[in-house]
């Protein structure tokens, strides 16, 4: 199976310390500065009156940055829409780097007001023709995650739990460490 078009969402640590309408500003200069490598960044949408949508959106050609507020939770949620080439384990730690150079960026912009965990993240494959949500996607996507996820997390203890199992629903997973995850990038 070939993970593509990946979704990595961080949760914000506690409570959401600012906001959420003043990322709108903070996305608009990362797309007027273009200052995501490897992404064309064209627009920002603006979505926080829909409940526990989608939040405030950097719209990118590759790829989507979102501070998301998806089921209840606000986090960091990198959306990759264009496939890549390479392994799993590359896509995978590409992709999760991308999710954590964001979130340190927002926390930068906000100092001492927003802070995304270290221990705690969300997975998706986002095309269902790749993978489906069923048992068959869990068994063969399970030991890439797994070993991708013991990379992250070093030799502290993890958990991570399937996503609901409903086959209309996107195959995902939510990893929790006992420590924070060794960062690729940040």
């Amino acid at each position: 199976m070939e993970f593509q078009h990946l979704i990595v969402k961080i949760p914000v640590e506690g409570r959401l310390g600012i906001d959420p309408a003043a990322v709108v500003d903070v996305f608009h200069k990362w797309v007027a500065a273009q200052s995501v490598p490897g992404v064309l960044l064209v627009d920002v949408a603006e979505l926080l009156h829909v409940p526990k949508g989608p939040g405030v959106i950097a719209v990118g050609h590759e790829a989507d940055y979102a501070l998301d507020h998806s089921d209840g939770v606000w986090g960091l949620l990198y959306r990759r829409k264009t496939t890549l080439p390479g392994t799993n384990a590359e896509r995978l730690a590409g992709a999760f780097e991308a999710a954590l150079q964001a979130a340190v960026w927002l926390e930068n912009a906000f100092p001492g007001a927003l802070r995304f965990s270290r221990t705690e993240f969300e997975l998706i494959i986002n095309d269902r023709g790749i993978a489906p949500n069923i048992p068959a996607t869990y068994a063969a996507a399970v030991p890439e995650m797994e070993l991708f996820i013991r990379k992250l997390f070093g030799n502290s203890s993890f958990q991570f739990v399937r996503h609901d199992g409903d086959p209309r629903g996107r195959f995902g997973i939510t990893a929790k460490g006992e420590k924070p995850f060794i960062p690729f990038a940040a």
